[in-house]
């Protein structure tokens, strides 16, 4: 059975209207995040943080960071992984939406003009060459991303410093929404004082993002995090979105490890917490993504400080 004149070419404008706007919906979906991640922890940068209460699961490798493995501290920059607050779509997401962009507007563009899987055999066949050729890129994708995932697995084995045992024993909670056990062995004694910091740099934080400051963010984060901060601003103008966060409420903290390095004191911890989390068109405030309804997130944040001085944000990594 074949389809009408009328029927195929209502079918091929739809396919043309596919093609022209999956690139588009992949951008966007890879945008739609809070404040990136990516950053430095030292010479603990390419050592996975011990898991905590918060946090029980393994926490994704540094996605992007200017330490290099094997150093004790920063260096020079090293090729970064693209991606926002959070682990936005970095070089493998960039990838695979390439190859699936492409693959799926060949075909279609194929299929529109007579090339496509199946050609002449009529609107019919035509259509499930469209299904077969989704197939088809949903295996790809699936096989790269799972290439992906291995060849960035290495990753956590660069293990450096000395091992701090085991994670956190038991949850004794602090007022700030913190649990005080973790890190027992660590050489830096981390206070309630230090809770309450670390709880008002992520609402400061994710409020500066929100508003795309830059000015404060250079006063609550160190300069390799700011440097991520803004190049990942800059990707959102020139899609012409804006990333507003709001509501953010932590729910649960646990603390990993702290340790010294010279004049320099770390803590990690992981944090769970809440917030509004949405992507408006620039000028019209038009929602593009996002729910504008609370949901969970959980990551694991690293702080530093000179000694004496003020706590900054270091470092952002996804749980897995």
């Amino acid at each position: 059975m074949n389809f009408s004149q009328r029927t195929r070419g209502i079918v091929r404008a739809i396919a043309v209207a596919m093609a022209l706007a999956l690139p588009v919906m992949m951008t966007v979906s890879a945008a739609d995040a809070r404040v990136g991640g990516g950053g430095s922890r030292g010479s603990r940068t390419f050592s996975a943080p011990p898991s905590t209460n918060t946090a029980p699961g393994s926490v994704a490798p540094m996605n992007r960071t200017f330490s290099q493995p094997g150093s004790p501290g920063m260096s020079s920059p090293a090729a970064a992984n693209s991606g926002g607050l959070f682990g936005r779509g970095g070089m493998g997401r960039g990838l695979l939406g390439g190859l699936a962009a492409g693959f799926l507007g060949a075909g279609l563009f194929g299929m529109l003009f007579g090339g496509g899987l199946f050609s002449g055999l009529g609107g019919l066949s035509s259509m499930l060459g469209l299904l077969l050729q989704i197939g088809l890129i949903v295996l790809v994708v699936r096989l790269a991303m799972s290439w992906w995932q291995r060849r960035n697995q290495p990753a956590a084995a660069y293990a450096s410093g000395p091992d701090v045992g085991p994670g956190p024993q038991g949850n004794a909670r602090s007022g700030f929404g913190f649990g005080l056990g973790g890190g027992s062995n660590a050489p830096v004694e981390i206070a309630p004082a230090d809770y309450e910091t670390f709880e008002r740099l992520l609402g400061d934080i994710q409020a500066a993002w929100s508003n795309e400051d830059i000015a404060k963010l250079h006063t609550l984060a160190t300069p390799e995090m700011v440097s991520y901060f803004s190049k990942d601003l800059e990707e959102n103008k020139a899609r012409n979105v804006t990333n507003k966060t709001s509501n953010v409420k932590l729910l649960q903290g646990d603390l990993a490890e702290a340790w010294r390095e010279g004049d320099s004191e770390y803590a990690t911890v992981a944090m769970r917490y809440s917030l509004v989390d949405v992507m408006l068109e620039r000028g019209t405030g038009r929602q593009v993504s996002g729910t504008g309804q609370p949901e969970e997130i959980t990551e694991v944040w690293t702080f530093v400080r000179q000694r004496g001085g003020n706590w900054e944000l270091s470092a952002i990594q996804q749980t897995n």
